[in-house]
């Protein structure tokens, strides 16, 4: 863990046009419709694709009302860049230290959230084996958090200020100041919730990783984790049900909510989908895919 900002550089565009026109590799880049309850996920070749369009380049997608933040690699190494587009061409591009993990845009596309990798390129390591960034910024009010790190951690209602730990794997609420999170130290994680008005986090659960809030706002999707598998599993936040997934396999992805029912992840290089509820079976979505995400 490395505290401070971890950001190179931030450039704001107020309109232009639009990046998806320009050309990537062997196919051009096209404008993405976002169009509601549509599919994105991120191909072989590493673009996204909406139906059958093709847009930026990307490892890690998200989109919600109208905006779009892709998190990628650069030419430089150990560098990514948050790029992200709405119908006005680009909003924002972040270039920061690590490589892709997590990226997350709120309900109301107003924030942005994004994980990468400082050191490793794994969750399942031990203590010391690898460092994780975790940031928002608030596209509305041109407002950077920085780093998770610089939140105050509470953990069982104790400050919690020790300096191996690490946060990764942002999920939003709809009212621009709840999200999630991952909070890991001393071998332990834990669901966190947070405030952006308070800068604060929270200990909600212990081994939950990678939360994802559903539709509703009523339960949180997250990866239980068992010797060095996890598996995915829905908690509800008021009662704290929790059920396992009918995905029986080892599943190292950020879920996402395809709407209130269902839940599609990434295992493999293909994209599935399976009931929230502990129901039924996982179905396939996209073969040679990775990275669902849900315009809404």
């Amino acid at each position: 863990m490395n505290r401070g900002v971890v950001l190179i550089a931030a450039v704001l565009v107020a309109g232009g046009v639009f990046v998806g026109w320009r050309s990537v590799g062997a196919q051009q880049e096209q404008p993405l419709e976002l169009r509601s309850g549509e599919l994105l996920y991120v191909d072989g070749g590493g673009r996204v694709r909406e139906g059958d369009r093709v847009g930026p380049a990307c490892q890690r997608v998200d989109a919600s009302a109208g905006t779009l933040a892709c998190l990628r690699t650069t030419a430089v190494p150990d560098r990514a860049e948050l790029l992200v587009l709405d119908a006005s061409g680009e909003r924002l591009r972040l270039t920061e230290w690590g490589t892709p993990s997590r990226v997350r845009v709120a309900p109301t596309g107003h924030l942005a959230g994004w994980t990468v990798f400082r050191t490793g390129d794994g969750y399942l390591g031990a203590v010391g084996t690898f460092s994780t960034t975790a940031g928002i910024y608030d596209l509305a009010h041109g407002v950077h958090y920085g780093s998770l790190e610089d939140f105050k951690l509470l953990v069982d209602g104790r400050p919690h200020t020790s300096a191996d730990t690490n946060f990764w794997g942002v999920t939003f609420a709809r009212d621009d100041d709840t999200f999630y999170a991952t909070a890991a130290s001393g071998g332990k994680t834990w669901l966190v919730k947070g405030s952006l008005a308070t800068r604060t986090l929270t200990s909600v659960r212990e081994n939950a990783e990678c939360p994802s809030l559903s539709p509703d706002g009523t339960r949180i999707a997250y990866k239980f984790r068992t010797g060095d598998r996890w598996r995915l599993h829905v908690l509800d936040l008021a009662s704290g049900a929790d059920v396992a997934l009918s995905e029986p396999e080892h599943v190292d992805d950020q879920a996402q909510w395809l709407d209130d029912e269902f839940v599609a992840y990434s295992r493999e290089h293909t994209v599935y989908r399976v009931p929230a509820s502990g129901k039924g079976a996982p179905e396939v979505l996209r073969h040679d895919a990775a990275s669902p995400a849900v315009a809404r």
